[in-house]
């Protein structure tokens, strides 16, 4: 538990939260798949393709190939999705999908940090369209997430501007340090994945989430703290007077950094796998 308010003579700090798995109970951007297909984005053919690879992402069965090639298909497949279409389908079903997902325990220690006076960013590899919106319900103060490339037609390239991915997940932390004036030493950091150790190892109070074995054995070994997160829960049975954003803010929020959702798709996947290479 945290337990004391950073003094307002003493450098800015941060809380870093991963988001699959470390404040939501799975991949962001592929539990919106159903949605994709209601909204006439994705055939169901590609649904099934996106359920197995939700599987893939929880139990962490596929090899570094087979991740790569679905994230190849992914990438193909939302070239042309129209992104204002893209953006008000999360919008509408932000709250059904997402809000049964966040983890009690997650909500909880992003409510402890910023009575402690840090603010809360989510550093996830999910798209930005997906992200914004949820870092919003979250009452997050920053969002770093994959972007990807919009054409002047208003609608994904397919090719990918930002990955929000290992290593860059550190870089952006480092970075936001240096322009927020952050005391990294007195930060603190979560995730689930051996892939985020650059960003874990940054910060002086990195902690593992619901490790992989590869992030476990890491934590171990450096004796970082290790938490489990096993409590889904909607905001507004933890909060009784917790209060939705309108529907206008989230759609703002939704269209802010606009050009990352299927990325997500991707590196979700071969994040997990990447663990379990190294074991």
């Amino acid at each position: 538990m945290l337990t004391f308010v950073e003094n307002c003579f003493s450098p800015r700090t941060a809380a870093f939260f991963d988001l699959d798995k470390t404040v939501i109970a799975k991949s962001s951007t592929l539990t919106f798949s159903k949605s994709f297909y209601q909204g006439g984005l994705i055939n169901r053919r590609a649904v099934l393709r996106t359920a197995y690879t939700q599987f893939v992402f929880l139990a962490g069965g596929a090899d570094h190939d087979q991740m790569e090639r679905m994230r190849e298909y992914l990438s193909a497949l939302c070239k042309g999705w129209n992104v204002q279409q893209v953006k008000e389908i999360v919008a509408e079903t932000l709250h059904d999908l997402i809000d049964p997902i966040i983890y009690d325990e997650a909500a909880t220690l992003i409510e402890e940090h910023h009575t402690a006076g840090r603010d809360v960013v989510i550093v996830s590899t999910s798209g930005a369209e997906v992200v914004e919106p949820i870092g919003e319900l979250l009452g997050a103060d920053r969002v770093v997430a994959t972007r990807m490339v919009v054409g002047d037609d208003g609608c994904f390239t397919g090719e990918v501007e930002y990955y929000a991915y290992g290593p860059t997940k550190a870089e952006a932390v480092k970075e936001l340090a240096a322009s927020e004036g952050y005391d990294l030493s007195r930060c603190y950091a979560y995730s689930d994945s051996a892939t985020d150790v650059p960003m874990l190892e940054s910060v002086g109070h990195p902690h593992a989430v619901n490790p992989d074995r590869a992030l476990r054995r890491e934590a171990i070994l450096r004796e970082w703290p290790i938490l489990v997160f096993d409590r889904p829960v909607r905001l507004k049975q933890r909060l009784p007077a917790f209060s939705m954003p309108p529907r206008p803010a989230l759609m703002a929020a939704a269209a802010v950094g606009a050009a990352a959702l299927t990325a997500g798709l991707v590196w979700y996947t071969i994040r997990r796998r990447a663990a379990s290479v190294t074991t």
